[in-house]
């Protein structure tokens, strides 16, 4: 595995410093008068190669308008097979292959990151690229972090970048029914269900030997607090059984997130909520609430529970209906898009914001986020969704964001 020779340092520390600074952004990058790049094919980069991150990134090889020009992760294994895949894919030796990403988004000639990273590195990477004049698609979940959610849209705002979340499922598995539920056939939603799993615990697992060549441990950490190396921390497996990223508290927000972008995004959306966010978060108390509930200013209330999404409407609970019909004010795909990933390569070329904006995405993992601190702190919390933080609650407030490790932060 790549290490950090002094030359190397020197380099990290120029763009460290570039980062620092305002960019001059070719106009190519930020597809000027709505003009595709001069070739004419989106140049792509993909950052975190394990298994969404591969699964993406043969979508993306496989719409002809992208050229994938480049691969990244801490992970030899990761790295070394999408090199490979890649470079079958065109039938060249082209594709360059990277350990650390500010070596990726320093070039020029790419226009397009994926982000299929462990969320802790979601917001640094994203941020960081932006800043470079790169698009970005980000897995879901968007952040680790409230905070981080609102840095990641004032920055695609302010450089002017096409940002969409890799939620599949909200149309893909859940759209029929949000367009039967917002039909208007079994009246207005009273309330819904929706249940992701749960959060995340703090990880004491001791340190172990680092195989050789096989991980750059202090990378796969960034911004998380230092720990040492087990394999249970940086594994991928799936769910909240120890052995994976996601069951830890510093690299993840447990299944509330991870399947929370896709089964709140989908409520969200359903509900015509999805640009706003609770007011109040209530607490499972074995009484009035069976469930974990977010109730909003319009009076509707989501419930953590039953699988779903479930809409619960005045005329009874919605069922997807024989014929499909978008109803009226339901956003959708545009151009002919049939997913995310189809939705973000018109976007790059027609510069509009996609279904899966990031602002959309932040107001979903916020929801996630809110459950897993009302659960920490087990009691009623308000929440003002305008100024973005709890109301007369200083102790909730410091959970909104956390501090990161340095050199990293955004």
């Amino acid at each position: 595995m790549t290490k950090l020779t002094p030359s190397r340092r020197s380099f990290i520390k120029t763009v460290g410093a570039a980062l620092a600074l305002p960019t001059l952004i070719p106009a190519r990058a930020l597809g000027a008068d709505g003009q595709p790049p001069p070739s004419g094919r989106v140049a792509m980069a993909g950052i975190g190669m394990g298994g969404q991150g591969s699964g993406d990134l043969g979508q993306f090889m496989g719409d002809p308008r992208v050229q994938v020009v480049a691969v990244c992760d801490v992970k030899h294994q990761n790295l070394e097979r999408a090199r490979n895949s890649v470079n079958g894919r065109y039938g060249n030796q082209d594709c360059k292959a990277y350990v650390d990403y500010r070596e990726v988004i320093v070039r020029d000639d790419i226009d397009l990151i994926l982000c299929a990273t462990p969320d802790h590195w979601h917001a640094q990477i994203a941020i960081d690229a932006m800043k470079r004049g790169k698009d970005i698609y980000c897995e879901k979940p968007l952040t680790l972090t409230i905070a981080e959610g609102r840095k990641m849209v004032e920055v695609a705002r302010r450089y002017g970048r096409v940002f969409s979340c890799g939620s599949q499922r909200v149309i893909g598995d859940y759209g029929a029914l949000a367009c039967a539920a917002r039909s208007g056939r079994f009246g207005r939603i009273l309330e819904v269900y929706a249940d992701p799993g749960g959060p995340p615990r703090m990880c004491y697992l001791p340190g172990e030997p680092i195989p050789p060549n096989t991980i750059d441990w202090d990378l796969w950490l960034g911004p998380a607090p230092w720990a040492p190396y087990h394999r249970f921390r940086c594994a991928a497996a799936y769910g909240l059984g120890g052995q994976g990223f996601r069951t830890w508290y510093d690299y993840s927000g447990g299944m509330m997130t991870d399947w929370g972008g896709h089964k709140f995004g989908a409520a969200l959306h359903g509900m015509g909520l999805d640009h706003t966010g609770p007011v109040e978060i209530l607490p499972p108390d074995g009484k009035d609430h069976k469930y974990l509930t977010y109730v909003f200013a319009n009076g509707m209330k989501l419930h953590v529970g039953e699988g779903g999404p479930k809409y619960v409407c005045e005329k009874g609970v919605a069922q997807p209906l024989r014929e499909f019909k978008v109803p009226p004010g339901l956003r959708w795909y545009e151009d002919g898009a049939n997913s995310p990933i189809k939705d973000l390569v018109n976007c790059v070329y027609t510069r509009k914001r996609p279904f899966q904006d990031v602002e959309y995405a932040h107001r979903t993992a916020t929801v996630c986020h809110l459950g897993n601190i009302c659960y920490r702190l087990n009691r009623k919390l308000k929440w003002d969704p305008e100024k973005e933080d709890f109301v007369g609650d200083p102790e909730a407030s410091r959970l909104v964001d956390r501090p990161r490790r340095g050199p990293w932060q955004i």
